[in-house]
């Protein structure tokens, strides 16, 4: 038996037995050797990261290109969302040195784009803003050409508290819608779907020059009309940048996985919200937060220029 506890809360749930994933969901390694030598990186410095707190199945792909995601503010979870693979419990203090750390690893890694994420931390007044913002600062003095991109919590009840993260020098700022809003009492009970669209909208009126993004998991019992109106809240909220994957359901504990959609309907989906007025779409069975967000980057600041562009001929 694993020594990593996992959600004790949930034992006495149902059992939702884990269906068989289609032969399109396949996790693929390109190069063994750089990911091993990221793996070193992310030990040697003792960092948390998402792609292994949440059972990522793009791990493999991310980490032989030295994509890592950082997880900030310890690897224990505030929340227990029924979909997530995280630990919940009650964490520890803050990591004074965790800036550094992750400043050098960046650095380390040659990173050209770096995500930086976090556990919900309820328990701290301000949620965590202060804290992510002293990493994004001590990131970008070491690693001025790299953009950066945080995907936060809510800070809900913590008033203006996310304001300060969006005061550091970054690129994206990035919170996860998740699911639609029928679902949000059994899937993401500690959040309010409304809070998170708020979050969302004041991050841009607060700093015009940030992309936003948000994203949503499908497969968690909504239906295709759900999504639709997720996606015109999303737009309504002036967010940039939507991405649209597939949901795993890590154990028989999780919240059950209603079916595993097909990369047509994917695509299906990628059209309908390239017509809502979104810089840039990703939709595909393993698109995730952070999958392929260098790349990603560059695409929303071309999809910028070009829109920019446009109003100067208008």
């Amino acid at each position: 038996m694993s020594e990593k506890v996992r959600h004790p809360e949930k034992i006495n749930k149902p059992i939702n037995p884990i269906k068989k994933k289609p032969e399109w969901i396949r996790s693929k390694i390109i190069d063994s050797k750089v990911f091993f030598q990221t793996k070193q990186v992310v030990n040697k410095n003792n960092l948390v990261t998402v792609c292994q707190e949440a059972n990522c199945p793009n791990i493999t792909e991310c980490w032989s290109k030295k994509h890592a995601t950082f997880m900030i503010m310890g690897d224990t979870c505030t929340r227990a969302c029924a979909f997530c693979d995280v630990k919940t419990g009650k964490p520890n203090n803050l990591d004074v040195f965790e800036p550094a750390k992750i400043s050098t690893a960046v650095k380390n890694l040659n990173l050209k784009h770096v995500v930086i994420t976090s556990v919900d931390r309820d328990d701290l007044a301000d949620g965590g803003s202060e804290h992510f913002y002293k990493v994004v600062k001590a990131t970008r003095e070491k690693n001025p050409s790299t953009s950066i991109e945080v995907l936060t919590p809510d800070f809900l009840r913590k008033g203006d508290a996310y304001k300060k993260i969006l005061k550091a020098d970054l690129d994206v700022f990035n919170h996860n819608i998740e699911t639609v809003p029928r679902l949000y009492t059994k899937v993401r009970p500690g959040a309010r779907y409304f809070a998170s669209l708020e979050l969302l909208k004041n991050a841009k009126i607060f700093n015009k020059k940030v992309f936003t993004k948000s994203g949503i998991m499908v497969g968690l019992g909504e239906d295709k009309e759900e999504i639709i109106q997720v996606m015109d809240d999303l737009r309504f909220a002036d967010v940039d940048f939507i991405t649209i994957g597939q949901y795993l359901q890590p154990s028989v504990k999780h919240h059950p996985l209603s079916r595993y959609y097909h990369p047509d309907e994917f695509k299906e989906l990628d059209s309908i919200a390239r017509t809502k007025g979104f810089l840039l779409v990703s939709s595909s069975p393993l698109t995730r937060s952070s999958y392929h967000a260098d790349e990603d980057f560059r695409k929303l600041q071309d999809a910028r220029n070009k829109q920019l562009e446009c109003h100067q001929h208008q």
